[in-house]
């Protein structure tokens, strides 16, 4: 008898999916629960798993190839015999099924010792670890020279994916290996890749931002040393009292809640011919994530102290990584952050996430000579861009909001209300 395997919708707004590799060849044992592909949506990377056991009879489908969910993507016949050089399958043995084991003999134990020893020499942990994970993800840390016994698989029974294998690949810091004769031998034809389902999302959002909204970019700077002494003084004692880092989001995090409060314009949407004003702050984060930007949501931040937003930015920072995120998890933002600095970057223009009205861009701290009082001093300064929808933002409000932010940040006393723990902690 042979099943089908279909592939699951991984969320309600996902109607088709692509074949991002496949980890199993028709005619293959595969035991149950074993994944038998990698998918790609416009959102996430997951794997589709066998039902049961049985061998491969057909898959449906090449590498690459878009699929609506819920199509049968290979079938697998559970009445094959198991081949003799599979694994036995695990018999289910209950614990009043146990019986004691007496302890061997002295010369028995010699020889348990030896077949122990000569096994370890025969699979050691590296190849064991080669075996748990796919077959792209295997290929990539190849290329840049990781064992993979060094990563700590994500999948099905600790199976390494390529997720895993691309976040090893840039927390151990990998270089890509080369031929030694590639530096004589250039090669001049261009390499094709097809657009995955969640790059060929971003570039429709950021085309249609550009195209349907009148945005425009308005500058600042803000002098980020009183935040940053503030950090340096109590960042210990912070960890120590709520178990997480205090770091930069969380501090512009609440400078935007209040500025949004009071120019309410920013935190605003067009639907249709009306403007859609919202008394809350969901606060989008863009994070980058091994398969492009994601923007998971930060809701009722206004709301948050610092720990609980950083708290949060942890939490949906490590869940983008892992490709995890939920569909709810990055809809319905109000207003947006993104942080080009942790890149290096000095300015930019970032572009609006419709349907919101309003983006702030971070950018690098860098030591500047400004002018306090009459003198030269240096300082950590940061550019802010705000881009704006002027449909309904005006030149007034966006300006206004922007240097409300900066004198909160230099100003970071003003950020607190005399009513939340971290005030304590911090000297407030």
């Amino acid at each position: 008898m042979a099943i089908e395997i279909i592939v699951p919708a991984p969320g309600e707004s996902v109607s088709e999916v692509t074949i991002a590799n496949w980890l199993v060849k028709e005619g293959d044992w595969v035991e149950m629960d074993a994944p038998l592909a990698e998918f790609e949506s416009d959102k996430a990377t997951f794997e589709v798993n066998a039902e049961k056991a049985g061998v491969v009879e057909k898959l449906i489908g090449n590498i690459g190839d878009t699929i609506a969910v819920n199509n049968v993507i290979a079938l697998i016949n559970t009445e094959a015999a198991r081949p003799e050089n599979a694994a036995p399958e695990a018999p289910v043995v209950s614990k009043t099924e146990v019986a004691p084991v007496a302890s061997p003999a002295p010369s028995a134990k010699v020889e348990s010792a030896k077949s122990e020893s000569s096994s370890a020499v025969k699979t050691s942990p590296e190849n064991n670890a080669d075996a748990n994970a796919s077959p792209v993800a295997l290929q990539l840390l190849n290329e840049y020279g990781i064992s993979a016994s060094l990563v700590q698989g994500s999948g099905s029974n600790g199976k390494i994916t390529k997720v895993d294998a691309l976040e090893a690949i840039v927390k151990l810091g990998g270089t890509k290996k080369v031929e030694a004769n590639n530096y004589s031998q250039t090669n001049r034809e261009p390499r094709r890749e097809k657009m995955s389902n969640l790059r060929k999302t971003v570039a429709r959002r950021l085309v249609a931002a550009k195209n349907e909204t009148a945005m425009l970019t308005t500058f600042n700077e803000v002098n980020m040393k009183p935040v940053m002494d503030l950090r340096t003084q109590y960042k210990d004692k912070f960890k120590e009292e709520f178990g997480v880092n205090l770091g930069f989001m969380s501090f512009f995090t609440r400078a935007v809640c209040i500025a949004l409060k009071d120019w309410p314009a920013v935190n605003a949407s067009i639907e249709g011919e009306e403007i859609v004003y919202h008394d809350y702050c969901d606060v989008s984060i863009a994070v980058s994530a091994p398969k492009g930007l994601v923007v998971p949501v930060i809701r009722s931040a206004e709301t948050l102290s610092l720990q609980e937003i950083e708290k949060e930015v942890k939490r949906l920072a490590t869940r983008a990584r892992d490709n995890k995120l939920s569909i709810d998890e990055m809809t319905g933002g109000t207003f947006t952050i993104t942080n080009g600095g942790v890149f290096g970057s000095m300015m930019s223009t970032p572009i609006i996430n419709p349907p919101q009205s309003g983006i702030l861009g971070m950018h690098n701290i860098v030591e500047r000579p400004v002018v306090e009082k009459g003198e030269i001093v240096i300082r950590p300064m940061m550019y802010l861009a705000l881009s704006y929808d002027h449909r309904i933002i005006d030149g007034r409000e966006s300006v206004s909001f922007l240097v409300r932010v900066k004198n909160l940040l230099e100003n970071p006393e003003m950020l607190f209300d005399g009513k939340r723990p971290e005030e304590r902690v911090l000297g407030l």
